[in-house]
Protein backbone atom coordinates (compact mmCIF):
# COMPACT_ATOMS: atom_id res chain seq x y z
CA UNK A 1 0.00 0.00 0.00
CA UNK A 2 2.56 2.34 1.27
CA UNK A 3 4.56 1.56 -2.32
CA UNK A 4 1.27 2.29 -4.28
CA UNK A 5 0.70 5.82 -2.18
CA UNK A 6 4.52 6.77 -3.18
CA UNK A 7 4.30 5.71 -6.77
CA UNK A 8 0.86 8.11 -7.18
CA UNK A 9 2.97 10.92 -5.56
CA UNK A 10 5.92 10.55 -7.34
CA UNK A 11 3.98 11.12 -10.33
CA UNK A 12 1.37 14.04 -9.25
CA UNK A 13 4.72 16.14 -8.78
CA UNK A 14 6.24 14.60 -11.91
CA UNK A 15 3.48 15.64 -13.87
CA UNK A 16 3.71 19.18 -12.26
CA UNK A 17 7.23 19.63 -12.52
CA UNK A 18 6.81 18.66 -16.42
CA UNK A 19 3.67 21.37 -16.72
CA UNK A 20 6.05 24.24 -14.63
CA UNK A 21 9.11 23.34 -17.03
CA UNK A 22 6.97 23.41 -20.11
CA UNK A 23 5.76 26.90 -18.99
CA UNK A 24 8.99 28.22 -18.22
CA UNK A 25 10.77 26.90 -21.43
CA UNK A 26 7.56 28.54 -23.33
CA UNK A 27 7.69 31.84 -22.03
CA UNK A 28 11.44 32.07 -22.46
CA UNK A 29 10.76 31.23 -25.77
CA UNK A 30 8.14 34.27 -26.18
CA UNK A 31 10.28 36.75 -24.61
CA UNK A 32 13.29 35.98 -27.32
CA UNK A 33 10.64 35.87 -29.77
CA UNK A 34 9.42 39.27 -28.85
CA UNK A 35 12.49 40.90 -28.40
CA UNK A 36 12.80 40.79 -32.00
CA UNK A 37 9.43 42.49 -33.10
CA UNK A 38 9.04 44.96 -31.03
CA UNK A 39 10.52 47.89 -29.51
CA UNK A 40 9.55 50.69 -27.20
CA UNK A 41 8.05 51.09 -23.35
CA UNK A 42 5.19 48.31 -24.48
CA UNK A 43 8.18 45.84 -25.07
CA UNK A 44 9.61 46.69 -22.11
CA UNK A 45 6.41 45.93 -20.05
CA UNK A 46 5.79 42.72 -21.82
CA UNK A 47 9.09 41.62 -20.59
CA UNK A 48 9.26 42.62 -17.30
CA UNK A 49 5.70 40.96 -17.41
CA UNK A 50 6.86 37.51 -18.50
CA UNK A 51 9.93 37.52 -16.32
CA UNK A 52 7.97 38.33 -13.32
CA UNK A 53 5.68 35.14 -14.10
CA UNK A 54 9.13 33.11 -15.12
CA UNK A 55 10.11 34.31 -11.61
CA UNK A 56 7.14 33.07 -9.89
CA UNK A 57 6.69 30.14 -11.88
CA UNK A 58 10.61 29.07 -10.38
CA UNK A 59 9.79 29.57 -7.34
CA UNK A 60 6.68 27.18 -7.24
CA UNK A 61 8.97 24.69 -9.81
CA UNK A 62 11.88 24.65 -6.41
CA UNK A 63 8.81 24.11 -3.61
CA UNK A 64 7.90 21.54 -6.51
CA UNK A 65 11.42 19.75 -6.57
CA UNK A 66 12.03 20.08 -2.35
CA UNK A 67 8.78 18.07 -2.24
CA UNK A 68 10.07 15.02 -4.64
CA UNK A 69 13.34 15.04 -2.29
CA UNK A 70 11.59 14.47 0.33
CA UNK A 71 9.58 11.71 -1.16
CA UNK A 72 12.94 10.33 -2.68
CA UNK A 73 14.38 9.75 0.98
CA UNK A 74 11.51 7.39 1.41
CA UNK A 75 11.47 3.35 2.07
CA UNK A 76 7.95 2.23 1.31
CA UNK A 77 9.35 -1.35 2.56
CA UNK A 78 10.52 -0.24 5.86
CA UNK A 79 8.54 -1.03 9.20
CA UNK A 80 7.72 1.15 11.56
CA UNK A 81 7.15 0.69 15.47
CA UNK A 82 7.24 4.55 15.82
CA UNK A 83 5.80 7.26 13.68
CA UNK A 84 9.06 8.15 10.72
CA UNK A 85 8.83 9.84 7.67
CA UNK A 86 7.20 7.31 5.30
CA UNK A 87 5.21 5.61 8.15
CA UNK A 88 1.62 5.55 6.87
CA UNK A 89 -0.60 6.05 10.13
CA UNK A 90 -4.20 4.60 10.66
CA UNK A 91 -5.78 7.19 13.33
CA UNK A 92 -9.15 8.45 13.91
CA UNK A 93 -10.50 6.29 10.69
CA UNK A 94 -8.02 8.34 8.40
CA UNK A 95 -4.90 7.47 6.72
CA UNK A 96 -1.99 9.48 7.35
CA UNK A 97 1.11 8.96 5.02
CA UNK A 98 4.09 11.40 6.57
CA UNK A 99 5.83 12.99 3.70
CA UNK A 100 4.80 15.98 2.32
CA UNK A 101 2.25 18.27 2.06
CA UNK A 102 0.64 17.06 -0.83
CA UNK A 103 -3.43 16.76 -2.19
CA UNK A 104 -5.55 14.24 -0.58
CA UNK A 105 -5.48 11.11 -2.97
CA UNK A 106 -7.25 7.77 -3.19
CA UNK A 107 -5.95 4.07 -3.59
CA UNK A 108 -7.82 1.52 -3.51
CA UNK A 109 -11.54 3.11 -1.94
CA UNK A 110 -8.80 4.20 0.91
CA UNK A 111 -8.47 8.22 1.31
CA UNK A 112 -4.72 9.09 2.25
CA UNK A 113 -3.89 12.49 3.41
CA UNK A 114 -0.39 13.03 2.89
CA UNK A 115 1.28 15.69 5.86
CA UNK A 116 4.70 16.94 6.31
CA UNK A 117 6.91 16.10 9.41
CA UNK A 118 6.70 19.77 10.14
CA UNK A 119 2.64 20.63 10.20
CA UNK A 120 1.20 20.59 13.56
CA UNK A 121 -0.32 17.29 13.32
CA UNK A 122 2.82 16.35 11.76
CA UNK A 123 4.58 17.34 14.73
CA UNK A 124 2.13 15.50 16.93
CA UNK A 125 2.71 11.92 15.59
CA UNK A 126 6.38 11.51 14.85
CA UNK A 127 8.46 9.42 17.09
CA UNK A 128 5.08 7.91 19.13
CA UNK A 129 3.69 4.56 18.78
CA UNK A 130 0.29 2.58 18.37
CA UNK A 131 -1.96 3.73 21.10
CA UNK A 132 -0.76 7.12 21.67
CA UNK A 133 -3.68 9.54 22.58
CA UNK A 134 -3.63 13.92 22.12
CA UNK A 135 -5.81 16.74 21.12
CA UNK A 136 -5.28 19.02 18.10
CA UNK A 137 -7.84 22.23 17.88
CA UNK A 138 -10.30 20.08 20.23
CA UNK A 139 -10.38 17.01 18.45
CA UNK A 140 -8.68 14.01 20.13
CA UNK A 141 -6.26 11.31 18.20
CA UNK A 142 -5.90 7.86 18.88
CA UNK A 143 -2.64 6.13 16.80
CA UNK A 144 -4.52 2.94 15.68
CA UNK A 145 -1.78 1.66 13.60
CA UNK A 146 1.51 2.22 12.26
CA UNK A 147 2.79 0.50 8.52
Amino acid sequence: MKQKILNHHHQLLQDKIDVFRDMISGLTEDSKNDAKGSAGDKHETALSMMHIEQEKLNHKLKEILEQKAVLDKIDATQIHNKIALGSLVQANGMLLFISAALPKITIDNKTIIALSPQSPLGMKLMGNSVGFEFEINKTNYVIKQIY
